[in-house]
């Protein structure tokens, strides 16, 4: 089964489910583990000196792309007459992380719990467009595996969302966009410590992605200890069944209640945002 497919499943069962919230609980819970998991395992297959030289070629791309993306958003955001916080959560949760980034930067600035909400629902439905979009524009524009990789990491916004439509393209493609995309996720920290310290005058204390050091550490132990080379795939294939579980347990969280509740000044600010974000840097894979 296709993480897009398992997706699609947890959607479908998500209304029919008679304990729906303590479900959904549990699903949110359990999908940060086998995410959080499954990149530390996909680690185990990926040689440390590639993921090295990745992170570093896409170190200062991701960076100017958060300034672009947090500068583009400021301009949309004025255009539209969105609320301060509401229009930084999106822009946030575009720039970096999907709804990491808004978790991580929503106490910083006091978010009321309506602005989490449709920031939250807005990235989700983003994603699922991207899910079923990305793999397929792909291929019609022939992208090469490095190049849909570095797109996919680029422009979609949450991890679980990225890592499915890599996974979907092809392995070299996953590999690709996982690593641009852990590097892409670091930004959460400064980026939430600079808000912090304009908010408050001081910095906050902000969570540190453990995950991203793991995944670090198991593709050095993958390089250190040959006799792991002749499990790769192994490691491969366990790590896209733990995406694909991910995937079902994402579905399963899907409210349809919030979607309805999204206003359309911020659903057409985060999809202009996006669509400049995903236009610009599928412009860049293709030169």
């Amino acid at each position: 089964m296709t993480p897009q497919i398992a997706f699609l499943l947890g959607i479908l069962i998500s209304p029919l489910l008679k304990t729906k919230k303590s479900v959904q609980d549990h699903a949110k819970k359990w999908m940060t583990y086998t995410l959080q998991v499954s990149i530390v395992i996909q680690g185990i297959g990926l040689d440390f000196n590639r993921v090295l030289e990745t992170g570093k070629e896409s170190f200062l791309l991701t960076l100017f792309s958060i300034i672009a993306i947090f500068g583009v958003g400021i301009i949309l955001a004025k255009l539209f007459k969105l609320d301060e916080t509401l229009s930084l959560l999106i822009t946030m949760g575009t720039a970096i992380c999907g709804g990491s980034a808004i978790a991580a930067l929503a106490p910083v600035l006091a978010a009321s719990s309506a602005a989490l909400s449709i920031s939250l629902a807005l990235v989700f439905g983003l994603n699922i467009v991207a899910i079923y979009t990305f793999p397929a524009l792909g291929h019609w524009l022939d992208l090469s595996q490095h190049a849909f990789g570095t797109w996919a990491a680029l422009a979609i916004h949450d991890t679980s969302s990225v890592t499915a439509a890599a996974a979907a393209y092809g392995t070299e493609a996953l590999n690709t966009a996982t690593t641009i995309k852990l590097t892409r996720a670091l930004w959460i920290i400064p980026v939430t410590l600079a808000f912090s310290i304009w908010k408050s005058g001081k910095a906050g204390k902000v969570k540190v992605p453990w995950f991203i050091a793991g995944f670090i550490l198991a593709s050095l132990l993958f390089t250190q200890v040959p006799v792991l080379h002749q499990y790769a795939s192994s490691f491969g294939q366990l790590a896209k069944a733990g995406f694909t579980i991910t995937l079902f347990l994402l579905g399963l969280t899907f409210d349809f209640q919030t979607m309805k509740s999204v206003s359309l000044r911020p659903v057409l600010f985060g999809i202009l945002l996006w669509i400049f974000v995903s236009v610009v840097f599928l412009i860049y894979v293709m030169k």
